[in-house]
This record gives structure tokens, sequence and C-alpha cells, in this order.
């Protein structure tokens, strides 16, 4: 049963949610169709250039990213304290650089005189935007209206470009958070289109070790023509805030690259000679965090999240159980 996404979003749970979007039909976001011979991998950029004007104007942090041939993936933190800070302004000027705005805004920007109650109209006209600044459900509305768009102008067609409204899953806790975002970070190596992380283009793990290294990833021409010009959250073991993910960016890099290497048929169940530390003190069980990195892994439930988070959650929502809640329980203890 379709649940109302303000149901599934909410700021009082968690601010990180993972979420996903498909193609309907045979439509490619990317990728090359064999059967017309066609490539559309000029369409990654395409998401990729309108998630970092999406960033400039929204509330809202990208922890992770993958964009594969008929879908991509967003882990997105949602940061309502940024969004309160602003002045009715820079709310309006943030809103407009997305859209045109009433007409009323349009006079108001262009300093004409104003009544009172055209003032008035103009503060409730820009706390209704303020609200959508760090709402997912008008992101991602933002980013796929505009794929959406592009694509069917270049396809000379019309009608319905992705499958149905986006999918998301609440990220209750910091060992979830992790979770998903090495499931996102892994999507090319698990399809097979990259060997290790650095190759996987298009994904938030290349940009972050390019960041590292402080120059452009040399895995392919069309990576070293495009700038890596996303602005992910921020690794600081240090700080508990919001504005850090609170785990070292080394650990996390060592996570994903040793979990790359053993999803593949002949490595199921065995993650490596070494178990990366981060694990350890995540009390996460390999052969659990393997299995949930496989296809259908991370997709177990609506929510992800440790035992007593679940719980939490459960009695908030007035729910009796949550899907997938016992392989849940063995992934995060």
């Amino acid at each position: 049963m379709t649940r109302a996404r303000r149901q599934i979003i909410s700021t009082a749970d968690t601010p990180y949610y993972h979420c996903i979007a498909r193609c309907v039909r045979r439509a490619f976001l990317c990728g090359h169709d064999p059967y017309t011979q066609r490539s559309y991998e000029h369409r990654r950029q395409w998401v990729i250039d309108r998630l970092f004007k999406l960033q400039q104007v929204f509330c809202i942090d990208i922890c992770a990213y993958a964009v594969m041939s008929n879908h991509y993936h967003l882990v997105l933190c949602i940061n309502e304290e940024r969004a309160a800070a602003m002045t009715t302004d820079e709310v309006i000027n943030a809103w407009c650089r997305l859209y045109k705005g009433p007409v009323l805004i349009q006079r108001y920007r262009q300093g004409s005189a104003l009544d009172k109650a055209e003032y008035i109209a103009v503060s409730a006209i820009a706390e209704q935007w303020r609200s959508r600044l760090a709402d997912i459900s008008w992101f991602m509305r933002s980013l796929n209206e505009h794929i959406a768009r592009q694509a069917n102008q270049e396809d000379s067609c019309r009608g319905h470009f992705w499958e149905s409204r986006f999918k998301s899953q609440a990220l209750l806790d910091e060992k979830a958070l992790l979770t998903c975002m090495a499931y996102v970070d892994l999507n090319p190596i698990r399809a097979t289109l990259a060997e290790t992380p650095e190759t996987s283009d298009y994904t938030s793990v290349q940009n972050r070790i390019a960041e590292r290294r402080k120059s452009t990833c040399k895995t392919s021409v069309a990576q070293q023509e495009r700038p890596i010009n996303l602005l992910l959250k921020p690794f600081d073991p240090t700080t508990q805030t919001l504005a850090c993910i609170g785990y070292d960016l080394h650990d996390y890099l060592e996570l994903v690259d040793v979990t790359g290497r053993a999803i593949r048929d002949d490595k199921r169940g065995f993650i490596a000679e070494v178990v990366p530390p981060i694990l350890e003190r995540l009390n996460i069980n390999p052969d659990a965090w393997l299995d949930a990195m496989t296809s259908k892994g991370i997709h177990m439930a609506t929510v992800l999240g440790g035992a007593a988070c679940i719980a939490d959650y459960t009695q908030a929502h007035h729910r009796r159980f949550i899907t997938g809640a016992s392989r849940l329980k063995r992934l995060l203890p």
C-alpha cells in the first residue's frame, strides 16, 4: 500500500534519506541501447549538472550518489537549521534561481513600492518557499522534471520518463547511513561497470577520491573532460554535528574498497583477509554486510537502522512491525 510521503520523510525521525528514481519501461537515463545502437552516456552529466545547481539552492546536502543506466541513487541530508537561518530575501533569491515566481515577487525583487498587504503576502510566499528548500520531495521534483523534459525533447517524444514517484528509505542512525552510502558507491562495481571505486564514473566515491588526491581522476576521457563539481557532505570524526559525517574518510574509502573486491560470485560471504576496522567499531557482521551490498540487500525495508532505532520508529509511527526487521537486526545489531 502506497504511503503518503509525509509519513515516510520526517526530520523528527532522521535527516538522512536514501532516494531512488528509475526510468519507465526501456527508457534510458544513461548507457548504450543495444537495440537502437544509441548512446545516452551524455545524460549522466545532465544529472550531475542539475544536482550541482540544486545543491546551491536547497538546504539539502548530498552524502552519496551513483548515476546508473536506467536509475540513480542519492543519499541526502535535510538541513532545516540552515533553512531557518536564511533571511526572507535569501529565500526568495534562492528559489528564483530555479523558478520565476509570481508577479508580486518579481515586483518585490525589482524594488517596486508595495503596500502593507503586499509585504505580508511576500512574507507568506517566502515562508512557503523556505519549507520547500528543506523538502526532499521538492528537491527530487526539481531534479526529475528537469531531466525528463531534456530527455523527452532529445527523444522527440512525450509522456512519462520516470517509472513512478521516487522511492525513499529512512536512514535512522550512522550505521545505516554508512551502510547505504557504501551500497550506493558500489553500484557500478556490483553491475560490473567498474573494477575499483576510483574507476566508478559518476559516483560520490570517485568524487571523494579525486578531492583527496587534489586532482581529477585519470580514469577515462569523459572523466578528464568534465570537472568533478558536486560538493559532498564532508567526513570529520572530531565532530558530531549535522554539518559533517562523524567518521574518518580514510576508513570509509578502505571499507568501500575492500567490500568492492569481495562482491563477486566466487567470493560471496567473504569480505577479505582483513576486516576493515570500521566494521568492528560499528559492530557489523562482515557476512551480513556483504549480503546488504548485493542487488536487493539494502532494500530489505523502507527504513534502515539498528534495533533500538527501529523500535523507536515503529512506536512513533504507530506501526506494529517493519518488513525486513529480522534481517536488519542481523546487519545492524
